[in-house]
């Protein structure tokens, strides 16, 4: 009985805590729903967006309730329709976000003083972030997915815009990649290998967790900080090397043998199977790259490089026998590009903004002219790898006003984002009807971007 009083008193007291904000530093500024957004929040965003360099357009502490309060609208949907994204959709750019901020501060020391909080603590924080920024992009995926634009409507787009109101299309380019990977010396793979079955042998003997020796030694650092936990993947999310051997797994007492995939040499444990999916641990180490075998690799480009410009055959040519890139050589080397914002025309296509480009290559590409092959440089690829390239411009378009001969696309594009923009204000509108909205007195007066929040 004295629990049960002590329970209540305690939840009166959080409650009376909640109705006199003005008295407290933390406060609920507004509630969407079943979920609180609180003055902490909105200073931790504005506090990160400020690190990254986001700009915000107005006042930050009505903006950014604002946001929140949309992307809440956006989660409550996706529980409704079972929407969920996978971790590991979203550790890289976790990862990289972290090694950005870092870069930006100048250690990690200095990024967790400027936070005040761990380093782990921010990057549980940018993992939740991220996940809950993908999820919102399907739903409003699914909100669309049934638009078609017409030719017609592209036109008459064009057609109702002033001639000194002409939309900017920015410079693009078309990059073709030759890239080597660095022989490593048979002495450092074996030095790994070796590595990695002592790891083996101490966890069989009871020495060591696996987890424990992940979260030491593994340098995937994203999983190495969950001690090696890749959670519930699919075969089709895994390297294909490294699929094959975790699949075979039955006993999670029993290690897997070395495998090499494009990552480098792991070692793997079961942690659990449902269905066609798997939990996995492992330990990945990666080998060093001398500075003698990358200035090899570096060699061995400058004489492709001297064949293809004297003539003995052509960088499209040479790509499909000579180059280590997977991902372009089948193409002739043209890279794709899969950055850019929701809805981008260029998605999925071969045409970059300089901004687009990673910085190694854009900073190369950055002088030449169409046909142009730069020489050999070194650079870090999709998978951490040091690698040395070679690109060829195969096309620049200098940027201009629009014109439908040249950027039919891209005005196409432009009509799209124009009409998901109204599919999807018209459902916030809809969901700010349907949803219990209440915001402080103290933050209502605000110039919010859509109306409907402040409701009667």
């Amino acid at each position: 009985m004295r629990k049960f009083l002590l329970l209540v008193l305690i939840t009166l007291s959080n409650l009376l805590a909640l109705q006199a904000q003005s008295n407290v530093i933390d406060q609920v500024i507004w509630v969407i729903g079943d979920d609180a957004i609180l003055l902490s929040d909105v200073e931790n965003t504005r506090l990160h967006m400020e690190m990254e360099r986001q700009r915000i357009s107005g006042d930050p502490y009505c903006v950014i309730p604002e946001q929140m309060a949309i992307q809440k609208l956006f989660l409550h949907q996706a529980k409704l329709d079972s929407i969920d994204i996978p971790d590991s959709r979203v550790y890289q750019e976790v990862e990289a976000q972290i090694n950005y901020a870092v870069s930006q501060i100048g250690s990690q020391e200095k990024l967790e003083e400027y936070l005040h909080e761990s380093i782990n603590a921010y990057r549980e924080e940018l993992r939740k972030n991220i996940k809950e920024k993908y999820i919102v992009r399907e739903v409003q995926s699914n909100l669309v997915k049934n638009l078609k634009i017409t030719p017609a409507e592209v036109r008459a787009f064009f057609n109702k815009i002033p001639q000194d109101s002409l939309p900017y299309i920015e410079t693009t380019v078309e990059v073709e990649i030759l890239t080597i990977e660095p022989t490593v010396s048979l002495a450092e793979i074996d030095n790994i290998k070796e590595r990695l079955r002592d790891y083996t042998e101490e966890v069989t003997n009871g020495k060591k967790q696996f987890s424990t020796l992940a979260r030491l030694y593994s340098q995937d650092k994203v999983s190495a900080e969950r001690g090696g936990e890749l959670g519930f993947l699919g075969k089709g999310s895994l390297d294909p090397d490294f699929a094959a051997v975790a699949f075979e797994l039955n006993d999670p007492k029993r290690i897997s043998r070395v495998i090499k995939s494009e990552y480098g040499y792991h070692i793997i444990q079961l942690i659990e199977k449902r269905g066609d999916r798997i939990n996995v641990r492992h330990i990945l180490l990666k080998p060093e790259i001398s500075a003698e075998e990358l200035a090899e690799a570096t060699q061995k480009l400058d004489s492709i490089r001297n064949d293809i410009t004297g003539g003995k055959f052509t960088f499209e040519e040479a790509v499909p026998y000579l180059s280590s890139d997977k991902d372009t050589r089948n193409n002739q080397g043209l890279m794709v590009n899969n950055n850019g914002e929701n809805y981008s025309d260029r998605i999925g296509t071969s045409r970059f903004e300089m901004s687009e480009l990673p910085p190694e290559i854009g900073k190369v590409v950055y002088t030449m002219k169409i046909g142009d092959i730069s020489q050999p440089f070194t650079m870090i690829n999709s998978k951490g790898q040091q690698i040395a390239a070679i690109v060829k411009l195969k096309s620049r378009t200098e940027g201009h006003k629009a014109n439908l001969s040249e950027d039919f696309q891209a005005l196409r594009s432009m009509v799209e984002a124009e009409k998901h923009q109204q599919i999807i204000d018209k459902w916030i509108a809809k969901k700010q009807k349907e949803t219990y909205i209440r915001i402080n007195d103290n933050w209502k007066n605000c110039d919010f971007e859509k109306d409907g929040w402040v409701q009667k």
